[in-house]
């Protein structure tokens, strides 16, 4: 199925759903105070880095920068310089601006505006990598052999600067066409040879079609469904974060505790086993030795059956919790301890902006380097972090799907009885309801009837309720009128 829209669009209020979830958006005038009036508590012990020509590379628009790389190819291999915003040395952990974000946990996206971690004027200004500002930052240096596997690693607080503010769409075009800012030449082979190398451990990566919720352009407060382009670079860049969150893992597991990770628990065999039968139903040829994620990797994103057997991968991929590991050193990675899609220990380090742990296990990374004690702030908060990141995280999946719910429904209210092209993505299972996807408008719903999976239909939308935001569809589409009445 070809994912080509037109362009439909529908005034859309979502602040119903913020009141639902209890999202403040404005920030106690204290911990806003404190944002403001932020300075470095080591700005007399950072290496200046600002001779590495840093960029970063976020979606357009964004203004709270996290990342900023420069990599290079060597003679051995290549050379990563990481600088993550040092949020951890710009908040008092005794402070109003710690309390309040350790509350919030993470920051919520809408598409009308976000629900911030932290006040705009520290994530989106003086803590924020912007290009041409000199910001404190952990910087990750990273040395790699001729295979992108990391020799060896480190993390310190230094003083960096951004030279260029890249979008993703801007370095896909550069990639195709050879003009790749210097800073990351490099980053095409280095992404693919590390994903090569995840395939190889059994890492499981999906390409589900993304849905985006975007301004229409042309009406305030009007907004219409996307399925968001993933290009090359996209890919490309993630694997720098997934690296370096490898490397974090690795740092504190040697250490020993404490350390805090990210992680997911294998998949059952059951679940792969049902995989097995859906791609044989479809015709895909998986040989009994390939792992899940070289199979899938081989698919063509655009066909019904890498549709298919790409939603049902999700099933794969649950559980992903925090872990916080106590007592000595770790000597050996058990399962419990590694992320399952990754097929490694891994941490989240990256995105201390947005991401409320991020800050911790960072501040473990950087006094285990250091050779320091970790401080008690840290060790003390762990617990509560981690709880606050669970209950976060169940709130912005909420969110997410509560923000296409409602928009999917309002695009469609008034298009009850029209016909679309789909792909069965599930077929129906005692009480489950068939789940097709059409992609114009891009929707993903469920479907009366017992369409058959991996098959292309034609199915008619019985209904769709913006005030439930709920929305269905029927097969065969020529029986619809009689299911819905």
């Amino acid at each position: 199925m070809e994912l080509h829209q037109r362009i439909v669009s529908a005034p859309v209020d979502f602040g119903a759903i913020r009141s639902e979830f209890g999202l403040a958006s404005a920030y106690p005038a204290e911990a806003t105070a404190e944002a403001r009036d932020a300075s470095d508590a080591f700005a007399g012990d950072r290496n200046d880095r600002t001779d590495i020509p840093f960029v970063t590379i976020d979606p357009p628009g964004a203004m709270d920068l996290d990342q900023a790389l420069h990599l290079e190819r060597t003679t051995t291999g290549f050379l990563l310089h990481y600088a993550i915003a040092d949020v951890g040395a710009v908040i008092d952990p005794d402070g109003q601006l710690a309390k309040e974000s350790g509350t919030r946990g993470q920051t919520f996206y809408l598409p009308d505006g976000t629900v911030p971690l932290h006040p705009p004027v520290l994530s989106e200004g003086t803590a924020s990598l912007l290009p041409e500002q000199r910001r404190p930052a952990a910087l990750w240096t990273i040395e790699l052999d001729e295979n992108a596997e990391p020799q060896s690693f480190s993390v310190e607080r230094a003083l960096v600067l951004s030279r260029a503010r890249l979008d993703y769409a801007g370095v896909q075009a550069d990639a195709d066409a050879g003009t790749l800012h210097p800073s990351i030449a490099a980053l095409p082979e280095f992404g693919k040879r590390r994903i090569e190398a995840g395939l190889a451990r059994g890492a499981i990566g999906l390409r589900l079609p993304a849905q985006s919720i975007v301004s229409d352009g042309q009406s305030d407060g009007h907004w219409r469904l996307i399925v968001e382009p993933r290009t090359a670079a996209d890919d490309w860049n993630e694997q720098v974060s997934l690296l370096t969150g490898m490397c974090a893992a690795r740092i504190m597991l040697d250490a020993g505790a404490p350390a805090l990770l990210r992680t997911m628990p294998p998949p059952a065999e059951a679940a792969i086993e049902s995989m097995r039968r859906t791609a044989a139903a479809l015709g895909v040829e998986w040989p009994a030795a390939q792992p899940v994620g070289q199979m899938l990797a081989g698919l063509d994103p655009n066909t019904p059956a890498a549709l298919v057997l790409m939603s049902e991968a999700t099933s794969l991929l649950r559980g992903a919790s925090y872990t916080v590991v106590n007592g000595d050193a770790v000597a050996a990675t058990p399962d419990s301890l590694q992320h399952s899609a990754i097929r490694a220990p891994y941490a989240h380090v990256t995105a201390p902006l947005r991401r409320l742990v991020d800050r911790y296990a960072t501040e473990i990374c950087l006094t285990r380097c250091a050779g320091t004690e970790v401080p008690q702030w840290v060790t003390d908060g762990l617990a509560g972090a981690v709880d606050t990141m669970r209950r976060s995280d169940t709130i912005a999946g909420k969110v997410e799907r509560a923000c296409i719910d409602l928009t999917e429904s309002t695009l469609l209210a008034e298009r009850a009885g029209t016909e679309f092209d789909a792909v069965v993505v599930r077929e129906a299972n005692g009480n489950r309801a068939a789940e097709i996807f059409i992609a114009d408008p891009p929707v993903l719903g469920p479907c009366m009837g017992e369409p058959p999976e991996g098959a292309a239909v034609r199915v008619r939308l019985v209904a769709a309720d913006p005030a439930t935001r709920k929305i269905t569809f029927a097969y065969p589409a020529d029986n619809a009128a009689a299911a819905s009445g």
